[in-house]
């Protein structure tokens, strides 16, 4: 077994003439919480939809769960283990919660009618429910449509639905960066009973004390490079604001974990 549920060698991405990403060395261990940070157009997000499959790489290796990967797609890597609840949540604002947490890989059970399948509404609501509980996600009534509910719940059921499957990753990006005081709190204990959970998490976030609070090790991106890989308890916010803003320039960053 590989110490480490992710690794990425030399991932590099191009846009035309455009170095968006540039031969990222990243590791992740196996429970272990890392906030990814840096300016807009650091590299960040790039560096997500490569994982993800959202787009794919010009170069370099992703290696997950100890095999070497290439998604053809978010689908892929979902049915890997890596859930992603990106800016945009991807929820259906006129489907409630179990049908958005089952979007794409409903429960189906036989009809004795033929040779088809009927969805299986039961199942995924008792699912949905036992997402919510492991979560710690309260939503008052599940059969309400996501259109009627406020951003936190509407960002509580994206994470919700990382809890709901078997996933050995989760990604947030910036699954705060919209959210009231109240809100951003139930988010931040969800990502707690994560931890607790023994789960891994990527978490993409401008908060430097939403970052602190939260994960063990703080990634830095700049200009489209990976400048810091620092333990949290080994550096301060004045430390990670100084490689965003090239203050310090990484020559110290060696890529071990």
């Amino acid at each position: 077994m590989s110490d480490y549920i992710l690794e990425t060698k030399g991932l590099t991405k191009y846009y035309g003439g455009v170095h968006a990403l540039e031969s990222a060395d990243f590791q992740l261990e196996h429970g272990e919480h890392v906030a990814i940070m840096g300016d807009n157009g650091a590299g960040k997000s790039t560096f997500v939809r490569q994982i993800t499959g959202v787009e794919q790489r010009t170069r370099g290796e992703v290696i997950f769960d100890g095999a070497p990967v290439s998604f053809a797609g978010p689908l892929d890597a979902r049915e890997a283990g890596i859930e992603t609840v990106f800016q945009t949540l991807a929820l259906a604002d006129d489907l409630n919660v179990p049908d958005n947490l089952f979007l794409g890989r409903e429960k189906t059970k036989w009809n004795f009618l033929g040779p088809f399948r009927r969805l299986d509404y039961k199942a995924m609501r008792d699912d949905t429910l036992a997402g919510l509980v492991k979560t710690g996600v309260k939503i008052p009534n599940i059969k309400n449509t996501i259109a009627n509910m406020s951003g936190g719940q509407r960002q509580c059921v994206a994470i919700a639905r990382t809890a709901t499957f078997a996933s050995k990753l989760t990604i947030m990006d910036e699954p705060t960066a919209a959210l009231g005081v109240q809100e951003t709190a139930q988010v931040e204990n969800i990502i707690r009973t994560l931890k607790d959970q023994g789960e891994s998490l990527i978490l993409v976030s401008h908060n430097m004390r939403q970052v602190f609070d939260l994960v063990d090790r703080i990634i830095v991106f700049r200009r489209g490079r990976i400048v810091a890989n620092l333990r949290k308890d080994d550096t301060d916010g004045q430390d990670v604001v100084a490689y965003i803003t090239g203050a310090k320039t990484g020559a110290e960053y060696e890529g071990a974990a």
